[in-house]
This record gives structure tokens, C-alpha cells and sequence, in this order.
């Protein structure tokens, strides 16, 4: 008797295991309401802010935060830039994965993965916009609906990109399933709650993304339309802007729309920002 009375924990610690076992083969389950996670997708070492268009002294350098975000939506998902270095790069032997100034300690993959969800479950990758940082694992969302300016799309493929282009971040999407983003709004799940605005200047097609949580409130991830914060109140412009005249005015753009919804705006770049915005498997809602 006493014998079987010893079984039962190891018998419930086996059903947990499978139970456990059975829902990470089912990935992750649709939210009830929008949900954006965001990933810690590496860090760039302080340059020159001169670069940035201040004069030495004027701010401090810094090192650059390279964020990753997954918006989960009832009918879908949407990941929202990948990275500054290609889950590939890292060592086989597992630790951090290091490129000149650029490192990363995940992988894109194992933050997903942790959450349930696999590169083939997203719906739809959309990138801020086509410089390297952002778009590392760009090729793992093949499967993906990719959300693109036609202006962005036909840089990338051009027989001559744009210097910071990586063409091999995009070779596999020219086949991917496309929607042409021709307007200044794309609404992704049509409800308002996941929306994709145009913000050229930094590159011909820059866009911004608006997601409106319910416990939150609404968020503006910024892509680069800025780096710094200061850059906002010192009207400062990075000197490889493709054309600042087109920044100031969608900077000017955001600001007044960022204060009719009166949403958040995360600077996907500045790393005091970075620091106070909660990491996945933490999420906002």
C-alpha cells in the first residue's frame, strides 16, 4: 500500500511533463486581445554623435539598443525588424555572436521559440525600413507575408543597393508573398489596432508602426525617425539622412499624431528607453 501511495508524485510529475511536452508542440495560442513583445536583439557600440548631427560635448555617445518586436493579434502576427545580426552568425558552441561594433547575446529564434512560437507561425514581417540593423534574419520570414514601400523593395534589389543594405538579408523574400504598401496608412489587421505609417527620410520608405493596446494604451515604434531624444527637442538630423527636408516633415507628421492618440513613443534605438520597456517573455497588452 505504501508502495503505491510513493508512485503517485512521480506519476503526476509524468503527467505534467507530458502535458507540458503537448502544448509546446502546439505553439503558441492566439490572444484574446493585441499583445507586443519585445526582444532584446543586440547592441551597437557608441560612435561619434557627430554622425548624428551634434557637435562634440552637445550629448554624451551612446550605445545603441537593437530591439525585435512580435505583435501578437487575435487573426495574426506580425514581426516588426530582426535584428542586427543573423541568428546564423552565432557560434555553434553556443555565446554571444560579434561583428565589429555589433554584438548579440540571443538569438531571434530561442526568444520566439521560448514564447511557442516558430519563424513559420508569423503572418506578416514588416521592417522600419531596409538599413542593416534591422533586418538580420530578414530570411527566416520567407514563409511570411512581407509588408513593404515599393520604394524600399526595389532599393533592396537593385543591382546597386544602398550602402547600408546587406543583399543577402533580403535574396530569399523576392519571391516571398508581397503586399505593395502604396499609402501613408496601412491598416495590418483591419481594425485599427496594428497600423503601419509612411515616415520617408531616413530611407525612401521609412514607416513608423502604431499599435493601440488595451490596458497600455497606444504605442509609436519609431524606427529611426530619431536615435537620440535630444535629436527632438535640438532639431538634429544623422548626416546619412536620404533626404532630410522629407524627415522634418514626417517627424513633424508623427509628433502631431503621436499627440491626437496620445500614444507612447519608443525610440527603438536609445538604450534609456530600452531599459525601461519590459522584455519578452513579458508583454504589454
Amino acid at each position: 500500500m505504501t508502495n503505491q501511495f510513493n508512485r503517485v508524485p512521480a506519476i503526476l510529475l509524468l503527467a505534467v511533463c507530458i502535458l507540458g511536452s503537448a502544448q509546446a508542440q502546439q505553439g503558441a495560442q492566439s490572444p484574446q486581445s493585441v499583445r507586443v513583445y519585445v526582444f532584446d536583439c543586440g547592441l551597437i557600440k557608441a560612435m561619434g554623435v557627430e554622425t548624428y548631427g551634434f557637435k562634440p560635448g552637445e550629448v554624451m555617445p551612446k550605445d545603441f539598443f537593437v530591439p525585435c518586436y512580435l505583435i501578437a493579434h487575435p487573426r495574426g502576427t506580425l514581426m516588426w525588424d530582426v535584428g542586427v545580426i543573423p541568428d546564423s552568425a552565432f557560434p555553434a558552441g553556443g555565446g554571444p555572436a560579434v561583428q565589429g561594433i555589433m554584438s548579440a547575446t540571443k538569438t531571434l529564434k530561442s526568444q520566439m521559440g521560448a514564447l511557442g512560437y516558430k519563424a513559420s507561425d508569423i503572418t506578416y514581417l514588416a521592417m522600419s525600413h531596409f538599413h542593416s540593423d534591422h533586418t538580420a534574419n530578414a530570411a527566416d520570414f520567407a514563409g511570411s507575408t512581407w509588408l513593404v514601400p515599393q520604394v524600399e523593395r526595389d532599393a533592396v534589389f537593385a543591382e546597386t543597393p544602398p550602402r547600408i543594405v546587406r543583399a543577402e538579408h533580403f535574396a530569399a523574400l523576392k519571391n516571398s508573398k508581397t503586399v505593395i504598401l502604396k499609402d501613408d496608412e496601412y491598416d495590418v489587421f483591419g481594425d485599427g489596432t496594428v497600423v503601419i505609417k509612411s515616415a520617408p527620410g531616413h530611407t525612401p520608405g521609412h514607416q513608423v508602426l502604431f499599435v493601440k493596446l488595451a490596458k497600455a494604451g497606444p504605442v509609436l515604434i519609431a524606427g529611426d525617425l530619431y536615435h537620440y531624444p535630444e535629436e527632438r527637442t535640438m532639431n538634429r538630423f544623422p548626416t546619412f539622412e536620404f533626404n532630410r527636408e522629407q524627415s522634418a516633415a514626417s517627424r513633424a507628421m508623427v509628433d502631431a499624431y503621436q499627440r491626437k492618440t496620445g500614444a507612447q513613443l519608443w525610440i527603438e534605438h536609445d538604450l534609456e528607453t530600452s531599459t525601461k520597456l519590459k522584455k519578452a517573455p513579458a508583454y504589454y497588452d
